[in-house]
C-alpha cells in the first residue's frame, strides 16, 4: 500500500486523460496507491475542493493558502482557522515561504506562514510547508512558532541536507516527488540516500512534475509507485519495505487521517 501525500486532485484536467476524480482515484488504486492528501492553496477554493473529494474516504484534505498565491487571497486568520478547523482537515497548508519565485512578497509571505503556523498549534495538525531558496526563514519562523508541538512535513524536497536534517529534529517529515528521477537532481539524489526511512514520504504534487518516464504528461497519483519504487532503488531497499515505512510514516504524522481497508 502507498499513499499520496501531496496532491492535487482538484486540479487535474477532467475529460482528457481522467473522465473524472473518481477515474483517478480508481487507476491509482490500481497501482496500489490506496490513499492520498488533496492539498489547500487557497481560502476561496477550499470549500469547492472538499466538495469534489467528499465522495472518497480514502483522500483526505488539507487547508492553507500557498504563498504563491498570497497575492490572490486575502489573508484571513480567522477563515483560516474556521475553515481548517473542519474535521475532514487533517492538516495546515499547503503554506511556507517561496523567495525563488516571489522574492518581492517575502514580507506578506512570512505573515500568513506566522499565521498558519500558529493555527496548525491551535488546532493540534501537523503542517504541510513549501519552501524554495528560504531554508533560513523557514527554519526561523517554524523554530519561533512552536512548530515542533505539531510536526509536519517539507514537502517536494529540493533543499539542502542540512536543512532537512533541521526540519527532522523538529519532528519533521522529508517528502520526496517526481524531481527525484530528473536527469539534473543529482544534488536532491545525494540527500535522500542520506535521509532516514523513518522521515520520508512519497508524493506526485500532481499534475504537476510527472516522473521520468512520464515527463511532460499531466501527473496523476498513480505515479506516486513510480516515484516510490525509484526511491526505494536509490537507497537500496526493497519496494515493499519503501511502501511499508512511508506508509506508516504519513499516518503516524496525519493523526487525524484514518485507513480506509479495500
Amino acid at each position: 500500500m502507498l499513499v499520496d501525500s501531496h496532491c492535487h486532485l482538484d486540479k487535474l484536467e477532467y475529460g482528457k486523460k481522467h473522465a473524472d476524480m473518481a477515474e483517478a482515484v480508481r487507476k491509482a488504486a490500481a497501482r496500489g496507491v490506496n490513499h492520498m492528501l488533496c492539498i489547500g492553496v487557497g481560502l476561496s477554493s477550499f470549500p469547492s475542493m472538499l466538495e469534489a473529494i467528499a465522495p472518497f474516504p480514502q483522500v483526505f484534505a488539507s487547508c492553507g493558502v500557498h504563498p504563491l498565491h498570497q497575492q490572490d487571497e486575502q489573508n484571513d486568520p480567522a477563515l483560516l482557522r474556521r475553515l481548517a478547523a473542519h474535521p475532514a482537515v487533517v492538516a495546515i497548508g499547503e503554506t511556507g515561504l517561496d523567495y525563488f519565485y516571489a522574492p518581492e512578497t517575502r514580507d506578506i509571505q512570512r505573515r500568513a506562514f506566522e499565521q498558519h503556523v500558529a493555527t496548525a498549534v491551535e488546532l493540534d495538525k501537523p503542517l504541510i510547508i513549501h519552501t524554495r531558496s528560504a531554508q533560513e526563514d523557514t527554519l526561523e519562523i517554524l523554530h519561533r512558532g512552536g512548530a515542533e508541538r505539531v510536526g509536519g512535513v517539507l514537502h517536494c524536497f529540493t533543499e539542502s541536507l542540512d536543512m532537512a536534517q533541521a526540519a527532522i529534529e523538529l519532528g519533521f517529515y522529508i517528502s520526496i516527488s517526481g524531481i527525484v528521477t530528473f536527469r539534473s537532481a543529482d544534488a536532491l539524489r545525494e540527500v535522500v540516500k542520506a535521509l532516514p526511512l523513518e522521515r520520508l514520504l512519497v508524493e506526485t504534487d500532481s499534475p504537476w512534475l510527472a516522473p521520468v518516464p512520464f515527463r511532460g504528461e499531466e501527473n496523476e497519483p498513480a505515479y506516486t509507485r513510480t516515484v516510490a519504487e525509484y526511491i526505494a532503488r536509490l537507497k537500496g531497499v526493497s519496494f515493499e519495505q519503501l511502501a511499508a515505512q512511508t506508509t506508516a510514516n504519513f499516518f503516524d504524522l496525519f493523526k487525524l487521517a484514518r485507513p480506509v481497508n479495500g
